[in-house]
């Protein structure tokens, strides 16, 4: 199955640092986003139309990074067959009131290989950092991969336009372009959706790479919930599928 690339294409498109935990600093207000602390998204991960695993996006909670306080993301997939298994989860800490990502990790167990890599994000310098490297030049409004799929939640999407952003947090893979290609009504386990649905493109090698032909499915409402991800790919195509969503609590 070729897991490891497989998981990677998931979310491509998709050590901490030793720093001690700062008083919350004066902010401004926080911004307007279809999602909260609570809501969970849940998926059926098929290769082909072979079901393979399943995945979740959740806002987990809100913690303080650097005396930000932000948004903690989780979006993991579980895959694999008897042969192959996969454990893959990527977590975001998106400042809550720039939208800009602070932190992103990677924790990856696929197949005998176990690997972790944690990036800092210093919008303020246009700057970034991986667990025993060097600081590597960024961008001043930095973006994951993790936060990227709620951001392109916040942005208006009209069909037929195209939108493009230098926010990828490593400058050699912008700019990142999302087309809006349709209106469409979609099924789901999770039930009937009128739906948006767009293209994005990074420079990757992965499922967003213009070679990739990625769709995601978002919902035609105010939630922009990500209802199915399908990608055309040389050996077959991977898809997610919405089996169930929970809400924010009212007032979160």
């Amino acid at each position: 199955m070729r897991g490891g690339r497989i998981l990677r294409r998931l979310v491509c498109a998709l050590g901490v640092l030793p720093l001690a935990a700062l008083p919350a600093r004066a902010q401004g207000p926080v911004l307007k986003v279809p999602y909260a602390v609570g809501e969970r998204l849940d998926y059926d991960v098929k290769f082909g139309k072979l079901k393979v695993g399943s995945g979740s996006m959740e806002v987990v909670g809100v913690e303080n990074i650097r005396g930000h306080d932000t948004w903690h993301t989780v979006f993991q997939v579980r895959a694999g067959n008897f042969f192959y298994r996969v454990n893959d989860q990527f977590e975001s800490w998106i400042d809550r009131t720039t939208g800009n990502s602070l932190r992103f990790q990677q924790n990856l167990s696929e197949g005998r290989r176990d690997v972790e890599r944690v990036f800092e994000m210093f919008p303020e310098r246009a700057q970034f950092i991986e667990q025993g490297d060097t600081l590597q030049k960024s961008v001043h409004a930095p973006l994951d991969d993790g936060s990227f799929l709620y951001f392109i939640r916040t942005i208006p999407l009209v069909v037929g336009e195209t939108y493009t952003f230098e926010r990828y947090f490593r400058p050699d893979r912008n700019p990142v372009t999302i087309h809006v290609l349709r209106k469409e009504r979609v099924s789901v386990p999770a039930g009937d959706f009128d739906a948006i649905v767009v293209q994005p493109v990074i420079k990757t090698k992965g499922i967003f790479s213009e070679n990739g032909h990625a769709e995601v499915w978002l919902s035609d409402d105010p939630s922009r919930i990500m209802l199915q991800m399908k990608s055309g790919l040389s050996f077959g195509s991977i898809n997610l599928y919405l089996r169930s969503r929970r809400p924010a609590p009212a007032g979160r």
